[in-house]
Formats: C-alpha cells, structure tokens, sequence
C-alpha cells in the first residue's frame, strides 16, 4: 500500500513538472511573438537628402559693447565736491555740468590776484610818464613792465584755477561712472566720473589668426546681442596688426549704429562678419540633430536598402540660419531623418514618407 501511495505522488509531481513546462513554454512563444511584431512595425520618417552647397563663408566670434569714445573725467584743480548734477546712467549732452568743487578758496586767490594786478597797473601808468620825461632809467623800467606781465600771468592762472572748480561733459553721451559724492575732498587729475558716446557703439572681437585673411576693412557684419534679442548691421572699421599673447588672436572692432542708445557698453554680442569669399559646406536642419548622454551629436542616417534608420555620430560647425553645418560624420547624397527621429533607435525599419 505504501509503495502504491509513493507512485501516486512521483506521478502528480511529473504532471506538476510538465504544466509548468507548457506554460513556460506558452509564455515565452507568446512574448517573442510580440516582440518580433514590435521590431518588424517600420516607423514612417521624413528625410532630407544631404548635398554640398557654396556658401559666403562667415566668421562667427563673441565680442564685448564698448561707447565710440569714453572719456574718464576729473577736476584739474584740489578741493571739496560741492555739488553733482547727474546720476549714474543718466543721458548728458556736450558742455553740461556735471560737478563742482567749493571755490572759496580760489575765489579769494582771484581777488588777490587782482587786487596786485591794479597796483602794479598804477605804478606802471605813473613810471611810464616818468621814463617818456626819461626821469626813470631803462633798467628800472623794465622792472616794472616784467612785473606787470607776471602780475597778469598771475591773474589768469587764478581766474582759470576758478573756472576749474565746474566740470563739464566734453561730449554727448551717457554717464558710466559717478565716483565720488557731495563733500568728498578729492586731488588734482583725480578720476572721478566716466562719460561715454554712444550714439555709435564699437563691438571689441578677437578672430582668430586663421580667419584673419578672411576679414577686411568695411566688411559687413551682424551683431546680435542677446540680452535685447535684437539684431544689428554694422562693418569692420580697425584690425588689430598684434595678436593677442595668450590667444594668439587678432583685436577686431565693428561700428554699429545705436539710434536708439539701446546697447550700452559692457554688454556681450555675437557677431558674424561677411569675408566675401565662397566656402563648400554640408549643412543639416537644426531639428535633424539630437544629443546623446554624453552631449555628442548625432542623426539617424536612413539605408534605403536595408529600409533601417541607423545612428551616426557627426561633428558641427556653424549654424546658419535654421541649419548647422557639419564637419565630418556625413557623406554627400545620404537620407537624413528630419521628422520622426524622437522614436528611433540605432537599426530600427523605416518607411519613407514624403514631406508635408
């Protein structure tokens, strides 16, 4: 009885075993199955075939706003800030005061100083009626005649020291800087404000010594500054003769019209110089182009054979407008996907469609 009772059970295991063997077997047909649909199903893309086209060939460099002509401005004379009549920022135009200095002090020098220039005019008048009745010596004379002229000199200096203490704006412009504030005592030459034109500003670049044959005095050029989302036109109007140590590239400034005085010194541009020459280039759309993990550039190539989309890694150049040109990863004549490029992965089938 034991043994038949042993046999039941090898015999309900073996059963176990082979249920469990079918519907292993069930589910991993099932999820092939599925699975082999999945990869077989092409996915519909549009592509672009890629070709070598001349281009102007264009010098793209970032650059820095800089005023036409910035003036640092002090006081030729010492003293004590009395007043300023502009703010940092604020629009100034040509002759404008700006600031003045106590002039107690150098008023009285004035005065002393002409208070000794009519002495000596009165004893000057009254020797030379003398010396005509040759009643005073030459020698003596001529003393009295140099005395005068220092006298005079004198007077000057101390009317100019005056009229020193009002600073004035040389030019039409902007105030940069304000440096110092009412009741300040400041020194001779003492930079104490900075006044820049910018009517028309000059973009500061540095180009690289490679592209400097390609640039010329007047060639058009487009400024972008981003921070205004504008866009501006202006030429090359200085180019460095000296590279720069470290960078080893060449100064280059392009003037650009600011009617508005929306650009202000300081503020960083793109710009993009026309060299007038025809280059050969390989460009892409910019939406064809996607980033891997590792920020590399990449576009699925389409085998017309094989109907497949496969990956290529490419390496960029310039953009152009809505396209990016490529330096190496592409050959003339391949289909690049342009749409449907966010569902694919390396090998997957592809159907051509056309573009809308």
């Amino acid at each position: 009885m034991l043994k038949t009772r042993g046999n039941r059970i090898e015999i309900v295991c073996f059963i176990a075993c082979l249920l469990s063997i079918a519907i292993f077997l069930a589910a991993g047909c099932s999820g092939g199955k599925s699975a082999n649909e999945q990869v077989s199903t092409p996915i519909p893309v549009v592509v672009k075939k890629i070709e070598k086209t001349d281009v102007e060939k264009v010098i793209s460099v970032t650059g820095n706003v800089e005023g036409l002509r910035t003036a640092r401005l002090g006081f030729l004379v010492a003293g004590k800030i009395n007043s300023i009549a502009a703010r940092e920022g604020e629009t100034v135009r040509a002759g404008q005061l700006l600031a003045s200095l106590d002039p107690e002090s150098y008023r009285i020098g004035k005065e002393m100083a002409d208070a000794a220039v009519a002495q000596i005019e009165d004893e000057h008048r009254r020797l030379t009626l003398m010396h005509e009745r040759k009643s005073v010596s030459d020698s003596d004379y001529a003393k009295i005649t140099s005395g005068l002229r220092q006298a005079r000199a004198q007077q000057r200096l101390q009317a100019k020291n005056l009229a020193d203490t009002r600073l004035y704006t040389p030019f039409s412009g902007i105030l940069l800087k304000r440096g110092v504030e009412v009741g300040e005592i400041i020194g001779t030459g003492m930079p104490v404000f900075a006044v820049s034109d910018i009517h028309v500003v000059k973009v500061n670049a540095s180009v690289p010594e490679t592209d400097l044959q390609f640039i010329r005095m007047g060639s058009e050029a487009r400024v972008r500054v981003s921070s205004l989302g504008s866009e501006f036109a202006g030429k090359v109007v200085e180019i460095g003769s000296l590279a720069e140590a470290t960078t080893r590239a060449f100064p280059v400034k392009i003037e650009v019209g600011n009617p508005d005085l929306l650009m202000r010194p300081g503020m960083t541009a793109d710009v993009r110089i026309q060299s007038g020459r025809k280059t050969e280039i390989m460009a892409v759309p910019g939406e064809a182009v996607l980033r891997d993990p590792d920020n590399a550039a990449y576009v699925f190539v389409v085998d017309e054979t094989r109907k497949q989309a496969f990956k290529r890694r490419i390496s960029l150049g310039e953009i152009r407008e809505n396209s990016i040109a490529v330096v190496s990863g592409l050959a003339p004549g391949e289909q690049v996907v342009v749409g449907g490029q966010h569902k694919l992965n390396d090998g997957t089938p592809v159907t051509i469609k056309p573009e809308p």
